[in-house]
């Protein structure tokens, strides 16, 4: 049974190890989808503000619609993320989220 016992231990050795360039790797990923994730919504939010109704969503107070998006990269602490600004059709949107021509 010592012997046995002891072949588990190197196996489950292994199981445990962990490579840590790739874990930092891929959390550093993750926070980067996550703050991109998150300000994305947040610009979401305040052109739904701006038009008086969410996306898709008919109301007798909205005042525009959406027009589609650009794509604007933003550095950020975290790393690089890509900001889908939206577009409205007749008002100009100006997001207080990121300041005009901010880059970083």
């Amino acid at each position: 049974m010592g012997e046995d016992h002891e072949h588990e231990l190197a196996g489950s050795e292994k199981i445990i190890r962990l490579d840590e360039a790739q874990l930092r790797s891929h959390l550093d990923r993750r926070i980067v989808e996550s703050v991109e994730e998150t300000l994305n919504a947040l610009l979401g939010a305040e052109a739904d503000a701006l038009c008086g109704a969410k996306r898709y969503e008919r109301s007798p107070e909205r005042v525009d619609t959406r027009a589609g998006h650009y794509q604007r990269q933003l550095q950020t602490k975290a790393g690089e993320v890509s900001l889908k600004v939206p577009k409205l059709r007749t008002l100009a949107f100006e997001t207080q989220i990121i300041e005009h021509y901010k880059r970083r």
